[in-house]
């Protein structure tokens, strides 16, 4: 499964809430109909499971598995979303924190062969120019002036990367690795 957003604070009283995107295609993963399967952070004390939209009075509220968008419109970067039968400011405070997944499988690869799907790089071996292990990718995260990949250091911590041709000049899937060049001092950041 791949996360593509996190629900954040409600928006109004009728169930909208704020969804932070993690993806690199929010048109095409938040378009009006799409399916979510969800995940409750181990840090929440909101159960998961089978559950109706209308909560029973005495009966505490489970977080659907899956999850319907109903309508989408940007907000401040981010998605203002409502889901099918949760029209309830309290039900949509109760999904905070809620990530959004879809399944990796059902997503193609990029037509370019010099672009990659988030989830491609995730778990791969991040090595320098000479083979020297540096750690893994931990994930993306897409910022305005490029993506960065979060590198999970071997030795312990985390370091940010530009994705840049110029830091990245090699991403081999096959191989399992992504080859970096990088300036003295950046992993100590």
């Amino acid at each position: 499964m791949l996360v593509v957003g996190q629900i954040g604070k409600p928006h109004g009283i009728r169930g909208e809430v704020l969804v932070t995107v993690r993806t690199d295609d929010p048109e095409a993963r938040f378009a009006v109909g799409s399916v979510f399967t969800t995940e409750v952070p181990r840090d929440r004390r909101v159960s998961a499971g089978p559950a109706s939209a209308a909560p029973t009075p005495g009966v505490a509220f489970q977080v659907p598995a899956e999850l319907t968008l109903e309508s989408v419109r940007w907000h401040q970067g981010k998605i203002i979303a409502q889901f099918e039968g949760l029209y309830d400011r309290n039900l949509a405070e109760a999904l905070r924190g809620v990530f959004l997944q879809v399944d990796s499988a059902g997503i193609a690869a990029p037509d370019d062969p010099d672009e990659f799907n988030d989830h491609q790089l995730v778990g791969l071996s991040v090595v320098d120019q000479n083979g020297t292990e540096l750690g893994i990718v931990d994930r993306i995260d897409h910022a305005p002036a490029s993506d960065l990949i979060v590198l999970k250091k071997a030795a312990g911590g985390t370091a940010l990367i530009p994705f840049v041709t110029a830091m990245v000049p090699t991403v081999d899937l096959a191989g399992g690795r992504v080859v970096v060049d990088l300036p003295e001092g950046l992993l100590d950041l």
